[in-house]
Parts: C-alpha cells; structure tokens; sequence
C-alpha cells in the first residue's frame, strides 16, 4: 500500500488537545471534527491536509486518550502520521480507525514543511521526492495493514459477522 504527500511538519509532544481542542468533543460528526484538526497550533491546516502527511517528533498524541484525535486528522484528508515516537494510545486508537502511523528514528530531520513524500507502508520505505532522500520506518505488521485496508477495526468485525 502506497501513500504519497505534502509533508505537514510538527515538533515534539503534539498533545491530543492541541490536535482537537476539548470544546470540539460535543462533535460526532467526524467531519465537523476534521474542520477543527490542529487548529490551536496550526489555523491553516485544514487547507492543507488533503492528501497531506504528518511528520513530527516524538510523543505524538500524548495526554488524554480520546479517539477523537486521530479522527479528526483522518477525515481532514491525512494519509499517514509520522513520528519518531507515538503515545500508545493514541498509535492503538489510529490503527483502530484505520489512520496508517509509522515510527521513524529519523525522518523528521530529514522532511521540510511542503516536502512531497512517498511511503510503502509494508516495507515502511519513505522516500523524500523533493530533496531525493530516503528513510526506513518500522513496516506495519500484516494484520495492522489488514486493518487499514478495511478502513479500521469496526468494519473488520462488522464483515467478520456478516
């Protein structure tokens, strides 16, 4: 499975509240969600999180363990989140979702914001387009891109009892 993008970059410890504000939690529509997504930190992401890949550091998703997170960056139009590191719950709650995330030692070294990126989410091979480097993420195991392919656990289990 391919995903390509323009790399929208962040830093370390991006919190579950910086990405969707608590005020928002009153929200059930993911894509009203989606209109909120990094909006504290970043009031021009949504125009361009279509078809866009977060790159950050370490600890991303750390603090409250709300789903909303990594619904939110998902229905804005993110393929995929990169990070050196990623609070478990929020890393358990994306795959649960179906929002592809890699760790990468060190891609965030190598991204600039705007960066066009490739990645193969089986072998975790990143390539940087624009400045014509690669790096290595941890592969996702094959039952985690099961998971992805069938956009999250919910529609797994739904076509397991059909």
């Amino acid at each position: 499975m391919e995903i390509m993008g323009k790399a929208i970059k962040y830093g370390d410890d991006v919190n579950t509240d910086v990405i969707i504000p608590s005020r928002y939690l009153v929200l059930t529509d993911p894509s009203e969600l989606a209109k909120h997504a990094m909006e504290g930190v970043d009031p021009s992401f949504i125009k361009k999180s279509k078809d866009a890949i977060v790159v950050a550091g370490s600890n991303f998703g750390c603090g409250s363990s709300r789903e909303q997170a990594p619904i939110a960056l998902k229905y804005s139009g993110i393929g995929c989140v990169i990070a050196k590191s990623f609070a478990r719950i929020f890393y358990r709650n994306a795959i649960n979702i179906g929002l592809p995330v890699l760790e990468c030692e060190n891609l965030s070294n190598l991204v600039q914001d705007g960066d066009r990126l490739s990645l193969d989410l089986k072998s975790g091979k990143i390539k940087n387009l624009s400045r014509n480097i690669s790096a290595q993420a941890q592969p996702l195991p094959d039952f985690i891109l099961e998971l992805i392919e069938m956009d999250g656990l919910l529609n797994k289990l739904k076509k397991a009892i059909v």
